[in-house]
């Protein structure tokens, strides 16, 4: 692994196989993107909940030589993230899609959807029938084809 990775255990114990899995999904990071310069990921356990099972949070903090991505709360309410490697895979998830997007944006592959069509409406020519003066829209071509029916 190529980028520095620091992981925090806040108000729990480390884990060296929970470590593990998390070096494992760092890794996977980077096939998504090269420009990874730095990675923290912080574990801690939801203490406000009073059931049974503690939910877990996962904050993941990427430095990027242009952008900072942070996943926080990846579906905290969760009852499935009681389960930290559950929660630990879904913050994952949320950091590759959010790589995905930057890189993206670097490559230009976002859509560019190119400058709308302007028109001008003209001043609304004299009331025909008792009806009010209506402006016909004119495109940068000419007068709009009149519709049918």
């Amino acid at each position: 692994m190529q980028m520095p990775l620091q992981i925090t255990f806040r108000h729990m114990p480390a884990s060296e196989a929970l470590e593990a899995r998390i070096r494992e999904l760092a890794t996977r990071l980077e096939r998504f993107s090269a420009q990874i310069v730095r990675c923290h990921v912080i574990v801690e356990p939801v203490s406000h909940h009073q059931h049974q099972g503690a939910l877990h949070d996962i904050h993941i903090d990427i430095t990027l030589p242009d952008e900072e991505i942070a996943i926080r709360r990846a579906r905290p309410a969760d009852h499935a993230h009681e389960d930290v490697y559950v929660a630990v895979r879904d913050a994952f998830l949320a950091a590759r899609r959010k790589l995905e997007d930057y890189e993206r944006k670097r490559r230009l592959d976002v859509k560019n959807h190119g400058e709308p069509t302007r028109g001008r409406i003209p001043a609304s020519p004299p009331a025909r029938r008792g009806r009010p003066g209506a402006g016909q829209a004119r495109g940068p071509r000419g007068p709009a084809a009149p519709r049918k029916g």
